[in-house]
């Protein structure tokens, strides 16, 4: 926690004080970067030290970089080369005047990138700040539990009157709830404002965790029962075979998947998640296209049908791949 870096504090600001950077300001110790102002055009001052001696966030911040990027690992630094700053898009301001005043003073090595990582907030369906009826902060544990009560309720209601939900089925709702909450926030570009919705969140049309659960467990059905396996059986996955394009909807799928690399990299290198589950959704697009056209139980000779069982087979391990990329588990039924 922050109190970690409480014995690196004096010597942050003894360190920018020696920088000729820090200097006092209305019994205070700032910091004044060139280019950030108040509103009446004065400098904005990025307070290192409060006259009262205590200190600021932008100090342990400062402490925070220097113990992840300079200090020797041998003396307990972490020697980091990446460090990401998640938080809310209204600290934007004040984790650039960080970096730059990390980068002036030398707290951080060249060759170590501070990225400021910012996301929007979590509205209402009235477009509102997200909140009890009350106005209280909405807990996350009782907005998950909420999800897969719902989620639990629409399996219920699918059973005939009086059956009892096994436990398989409410692990199954525990899975789509907790996972449409995850993919829903992640599913938006990540520094937009999003009305919270579990009736959209919770849906089996469009780019939801439902849909792609639901597109994963449809996958695995498909190969069952192309290979004539039992329907309690573990799933056997079929081996790879040669690839033989019949239909343009072949090529479409494969050109689809080969791009996976190229998502994973722009993913690493931009942060945004969403661009995952944008691909996630084409991909299981071109597979409902691919399998409209192609039979794969009954494919015309047993080399098409090795073909596209193995189409099949690296269609489910991307869905799966990628959704636990984004912490989410898949289910083989649903």
């Amino acid at each position: 926690g922050e109190s970690f870096y409480n014995p690196f504090l004096n010597g942050v600001v003894e360190h920018l004080e020696e920088a000729g950077m820090a200097e006092e300001s209305q019994g205070a110790t700032a910091v004044f970067l060139e280019g950030y102002e108040n509103r009446d055009g004065t400098p904005l001052p990025m307070l290192v030290r409060k006259s009262d001696g205590g200190f600021n966030y932008a100090t342990t911040d400062l402490a925070a970089i220097k113990h992840r990027s300079s200090m020797a690992v041998e003396d307990g630094g972490e020697g980091a080369k990446r460090v990401l700053y998640v938080t809310d898009a209204g600290q934007s301001q004040h984790f650039e005047m960080v970096f730059k005043a990390a980068e002036l003073a030398g707290l951080k090595p060249e060759d170590v990138s501070l990225e400021h990582v910012p996301f929007g907030l979590v509205q209402g369906e009235d477009g509102k700040k997200f909140a009890t009826r009350s106005g209280d902060t909405v807990k996350l544990r009782d907005l998950l539990d909420e999800a897969v009560r719902i989620a639990g309720e629409d399996m219920q209601s699918r059973l005939e009157d009086g059956q009892e939900l096994s436990d398989e089925a409410k692990r199954v709702a525990e899975i789509v709830g907790i996972g449409a909450v995850k993919y829903a926030d992640l599913s938006m570009n990540r520094e937009s404002n999003y009305r919270f919705s579990y009736e959209r969140m919770l849906s089996l049309n469009g780019n939801t965790a439902p849909y792609m659960l639901y597109a994963y467990a449809r996958l695995c059905g498909i190969i069952r029962k192309a290979t004539d396996a039992a329907d309690g059986e573990t799933m056997e996955w079929p081996e790879p075979a040669n690839i033989i394009f019949s239909h343009d909807s072949e090529r479409e799928l494969v050109r689809n998947l080969i791009k996976l690399p190229d998502i994973l990299s722009e993913v690493e290198r931009d942060l945004y998640p969403n661009k995952l589950c944008d691909y996630l959704f084409e991909t299981s697009q071109k597979f409902n296209q691919f399998y409209e056209n192609c039979s794969v139980k009954n494919a015309e000779t047993p080399e098409l049908k090795a073909s596209r069982l193995t189409l099949c087979t690296v269609t489910a391990g991307t869905i799966r791949l990628l959704m636990q990329l984004l912490g989410i588990n898949v289910v083989e039924k649903l």
